[in-house]
């Protein structure tokens, strides 16, 4: 067994010890020393841990080697050891001896007076003396306890001390190793930074383009020259389901290069970002300029076409068929979003836009139900209405789709709709002449007071009522006919009611005259029109509205107008006269003025400032009936005048009262070519009228009201038609101009035409 040395086996090469050979003194260990103890003390209790080893103390005359004190085990097995050290080195025992620490285990030397070796072996006897007692307690060996005995015999122990002396070995190479790999990476992370100082950094993408490793100068070379055609090539831009494109330049943008490039950043000196930098992509993109204008225009025009209502689904009707319409969801392009992602993203060649989807509330299973359940057999065959004396109105299929619709209710499903009117349209001329008409009772004129004729019961189709089972009809196979329902229409004006009226004597007469032929026509079928207008309590009487268009259709003649000032013809000319009667029996009767307007030139048949003239659809005659009584109009013509006159219930008498003329003016003179739209005139002066209504009360005398009008002429200019050859002047009244003779009627020569006319017909 070999405790010591270098670890080859001793007993093969030292001589006997009785020789008195000397060994081990000349040679230094080269291997950390076998720890002998331990290993006994791990073949007493296999699960006991090493202890730890204590540090060694060099023998004087060696070289320095670690010496192991005595562990607790030796000192306990062999005490008597310690002392003789000559036994350790025996022949190979069968029993394991307890090992002995390297410096102190060589054979020992005869020894001579003051030896080294003499000296190290009384101290280490001394030492193990010493340590004796304190290793020998009760719980580490129990007395009368047998030693115990390894087996392992002295050659076994050779692998143990090595893989001792190996541990240290190993963790030095490893140090040595990793120190050398920081070391060439730090001298490769050095010349990295070296060689790509000042460039752009490794890695970097800009639009899919490749500039990482470049200097700026070249970088922004590489962009312009692969990126600046893109600013006007177009660029793709999906908006939910639509598909367009857009011109970048056309839209205000452009490439930033410098800003572009800086966004990539400086050079990285973490040592992880520069290595992740040779397997990874770094995209930055483009920084771009912005024509505000331009992409605010460009975002609008894709809005244009991107963005919609959504499409309810819907059974509308083509022809008699029901054809169903898909739902489809509305979208919305988020305005701000898309400006943004189109200014990043323009540079990639695809840019996507955020949508806002807008659902719909009726989906497809509401329309094929309605589809299946309501519209096809709605059209299925005709619907019938029977009226009396077995008279039918027919529903045909085509008439029904133009009645029937659907809309959605808000909660998802499409409800029927019914156009009654549309219905009724279709089906009360088929059963007219089943129903009586209602009448309203009038009042007959002439030989005396008006009387009055009763009016009319009808009996008419309550067509809202009748169409009440139009849904159940619609929905049957089998009965798809009903009968028409009926009942009484009373007249607007009843017999009782017109007899109410207290329209009994007259309230109000004037008459007029002095026109010319083709206005008589006129003024006489105007009269025939009016006469019998009856105006109830409260109610506004409208010329222009109770005689409707006064055209050639209606039997209306051309005659003289006077249109912006000057004499002209139209249709219908002459009915001024008929408005001036009108006026003048409803201001005598005391009814309220609610619109006139005077004739622009005086004319001497009509009273100052107390006539009116009309134009259609231009000035209207209007007069209320303040009274609680109805009045009646009678009005007739003749070949020379014409007579209004307005029976009532007599209630205040009227009095007018016309001022004196103020304000003189002379007329101008005007000079127009001859021919026939030039009318010769010598003209009139104009001059203020006034005129004052006084109403007292019929049966007290008392003053209602006091009301005055003022009313501006204008002066008749004098007309001179001048030709090659001078023609003589008519005479004609300066102070007399006939309305309805062109002759006697000025105009200006160049008169405006868009203005509305001053006088009327």
């Amino acid at each position: 067994m070999s405790v010591g040395g270098d670890g080859r086996d001793r007993r093969a090469e030292q001589p006997d010890p009785d020789e008195g050979t000397s060994a081990g003194h000349d040679a230094a260990p080269d291997v950390p020393p076998y720890d002998a103890p331990t290993e006994v003390l791990r073949a007493i209790d296999p699960n006991e841990p090493p202890p730890e080893t204590a540090p060694e103390k060099p023998v004087a005359g060696q070289h320095e080697a670690p010496v192991d004190p005595p562990t607790e085990a030796y000192s306990a097995l062999a005490p008597s050891d310690a002392a003789a050290p000559d036994d350790v080195d025996s022949a190979a025992p069968t029993v394991a001896q307890p090992a002995v620490p390297q410096s102190n285990a060589q054979q020992p030397e005869t020894p001579g007076p003051g030896t080294a070796q003499t000296e190290t072996t009384q101290t280490e006897t001394t030492q193990s003396e010493t340590l004796q007692p304190e290793r020998l307690q009760p719980e580490r060996l129990e007395p009368g306890t047998p030693e115990p005995a390894t087996s392992a015999p002295a050659s076994s122990e050779a692998p143990a001390h090595q893989s001792e002396a190996d541990g240290p070995s190993k963790r030095v190479k490893i140090a040595v190793v990793a120190g050398a790999a920081v070391a060439i990476l730090g001298v490769f992370y050095t010349a990295d930074m070296l060689s790509t100082s000042g460039s752009v950094p490794r890695g970097v993408t800009v639009a899919g383009i490749s500039v990482g490793g470049l200097s700026h100068d070249d970088a922004e070379e590489r962009l312009q020259s692969e990126l600046g055609a893109r600013v006007d090539q177009p660029v793709r831009v999906i908006a939910g389901d639509q598909d367009l494109e857009l011109v970048p330049a056309a839209a205000g943008l452009d490439v930033d290069w410098a800003s572009t490039l800086d966004r990539a950043g400086s050079q990285p000196i973490n040592p992880f970002t520069r290595l992740a930098s040779f397997f990874t992509d770094r995209e930055i993109g483009v920084q771009s300029t912005v024509d505000e204008p331009a992409l605010d225009a460009a975002v609008e025009s894709i809005r244009a076409q991107t963005d919609r209502q959504p499409i309810e689904g819907d059974v509308v009707f083509e022809g008699s068929t029901p054809v169903a319409v898909t739902p489809a969801p509305g979208q919305s392009v988020d305005v701000t979003a898309a400006r943004d992602e189109i200014e990043s993203n323009w540079a990639f060649g695809t840019v996507e836009l955020p949508v806002e989807t807008v659902d719909v509330t009726v989906h497809q299973d509401e329309v094929d139900r309605v589809l299946r359940d309501v519209a096809t057999p709605a059209v299925s065959a005709p619907v019938v209405f029977t009226g009396r004396g077995n008279a039918t109105a027919v529903l045909a299929p085509d008439a029904i789709a133009s009645v029937v619709s659907f809309e959605p209710d808000g909660n998802g499903a499409l409800a029927e709709r019914y156009d009654a009117q549309a219905a009724t349209a279709i089906l009360a001329p088929q059963l007219a002449s089943t129903e009586t008409q209602p009448k309203d009772a009038s009042f007959a004129l002439g030989g005396g007071a008006p009387t009055v004729v009763p009016g009319v019961v009808g009996e008419l189709v309550q067509w809202p009522k009748t169409l009440e089972q139009l849904p159940t009809l619609l929905g049957s196979s089998d009965s798809r006919s009903t009968e028409a329902v009926y009942d009484q229409a009373q007249p607007a004006l009843t017999t009782e009611g017109a007899q109410a009226l207290g329209i009994n004597e007259v309230i109000g007469e004037f008459t007029t005259g002095g026109f010319e032929y083709a206005s008589g026509v006129n003024i006489r079928l105007t009269a025939d029109i009016v006469n019998g207008a009856l105006v109830k309590p409260g109610e506004t009487f409208s010329l222009n509205e109770y005689t409707g268009p006064r055209g050639s259709a209606q039997g209306f003649v051309e005659s003289g107008i006077i249109d912006n000032g000057r004499p002209d013809r139209a249709v219908g000319g002459g009915i001024s006269q008929f408005a001036t009667t009108l006026y003048n029996a409803s201001y005598f009767g005391g009814m309220e003025d609610a619109g006139h307007t005077e004739h622009s030139y005086y004319i001497s048949r009509y009273p100052e400032a107390r006539e009116a003239t009309v134009f259609e659809g231009a000035i209207d005659l209007k007069f209320t009936n303040p009274t609680k009584t109805g009045v009646l109009i009678e009005s007739f013509g003749t070949s020379s005048n014409v007579t209004v006159r307005l029976w009532g219930t007599k209630t205040v008498d009227v009095e007018s009262i016309t001022g004196p003329r103020t304000n003189p003016t002379s007329p101008n003179t005007i000079t127009l070519p001859a021919g026939s739209a030039c009318v010769p005139s010598s003209g009139g002066p104009g001059f203020t009228a006034s005129d004052t209504r006084v109403i007292t009360d019929v049966a007290t005398g008392n003053e209602i009201s006091r009301n005055t009008r003022t009313v501006k002429y204008d002066p008749i200019p004098i007309v001179r038609c001048v030709s090659a050859e001078p023609e003589p002047e008519p005479e004609a009244p300066a102070d007399s101009p006939s309305e309805e003779t062109p002759a006697n009627r000025p105009a200006p020569a160049e008169p405006p035409a868009a203005t509305p006319p001053a006088d009327g017909e």
